[in-house]
């Protein structure tokens, strides 16, 4: 019997597409309306530190159990993994509680990024200022992120349990990235290359992430070599049948229904949004069903129920390809 994690890992390896397309979803906030009950990352942990340990241990069962019901109801193949509080103990005890119910049911991974992303509006300017300034500071700072993040990352591979990273620095605006491709070529490439690797070495696989118009940087991405692209964004202008052609064969990728029509379209837009994605997605497998960013809080559940209606009809493969209706 194949299992959601072995499906999900033959896409990423781009090997020979066979049944149903595989699916997941970055984050699914929308645990309230659907379960009842509020996502980990949202969760307040202010008093952690005075909680007994067996309090913490229903926290992290309650946290287990919820990750594996969203990944149940939804059909999803992976799971990202939010540990709250953020820290090593709590990564290594999430992950094992995970594995304790599940087994090696689903594809587990955490968020695994050390590059630079795209400033916010206070931090913008000072960003720039370094890259005029201060350019030999900025990658010594850049090394070292890199750094810590690798070491904790080596003590997860030992620890065992973790699949892979989802890499989630954002880049790029709906018009393209923060940096020119020349600057991003100097400041994130070569960091982002060499942690990939790292990652790689240590028998994780690999998903970047980022929103936005990738076009002009996406040849350094794929150089970088991820196994896979997420997520392909349609509200920028990124074409994913565009996107396979060029790199189809050293990639998987993922997407990338239309989350703006998500929330803002009919139910038809949706729907063609839907087969659009699977259709692009699909021919020679190496894809993986999902939005084109998260399901977000404030988005309406029957909205993610219907593009999984258009995925269940029609995210097979067949001899002759996608199935069409």
């Amino acid at each position: 019997m194949v299992t959601p994690r072995r499906r999900f890992i033959a896409a990423l390896e781009r090997q020979p597409p066979r049944g149903r397309v595989p699916h997941f979803e970055l984050v699914f906030y929308l645990t309230m309306e659907a379960f009842g009950k509020v996502h980990p990352e949202q969760r307040n942990y202010a008093q952690w530190a005075q909680m007994a340990p067996s309090e913490r241990r229903l926290h992290r069962a309650d946290m287990a159990d919820l990750y594996i019901a969203i990944a149940e109801r939804f059909d999803q193949d992976a799971i990202l993994l939010i540990p709250s509080p953020w820290c090593f103990d709590e990564t290594r005890h999430l992950i094992d509680a995970v594995r304790e119910r599940s087994g090696d049911r689903y594809f587990l991974m955490i968020h695994g990024d050390a590059t630079f992303a795209l400033p916010d509006g206070e931090g913008m300017y000072e960003f720039s200022y370094r890259m005029a300034d201060d350019p030999g500071g900025l990658k010594d700072e850049a090394e070292r992120i890199v750094d810590r993040a690798l070491a904790d990352q080596e003590q997860l591979a030992r620890h065992g349990g973790l699949d892979g990273l989802a890499l989630c620095s954002d880049y790029c605006f709906n018009t393209g990235p923060f940096l020119s491709p020349a600057a991003f070529g100097e400041f994130v490439t070569p960091y982002l290359k060499r942690l990939i690797a790292a990652q790689r070495d240590l028998g994780f696989y690999v998903i970047k992430h980022t929103d936005g118009n990738i076009m002009p940087i996406i040849d350094q991405l794929a150089e970088c070599n991820p196994h896979a692209l997420h997520s392909l964004d349609p509200q920028a202008g990124v074409d994913m049948a565009e996107v396979k052609r060029l790199y189809g064969d050293r990639l998987c990728v993922c997407g990338n229904v239309n989350c703006g029509l998500m929330d803002t379209g009919t139910d038809e837009e949706v729907i063609a949004s839907a087969r659009d994605a699977l259709e692009a997605g699909m021919p020679g497998g190496g894809y993986v069903f999902s939005t084109s960013n998260c399901i977000y809080t404030g988005m309406r559940l029957s909205r993610y129920e219907l593009i999984l209606e258009v995925w269940r009809e029609i995210g097979w493969y067949t001899r002759e390809g996608p199935q069409r209706s």
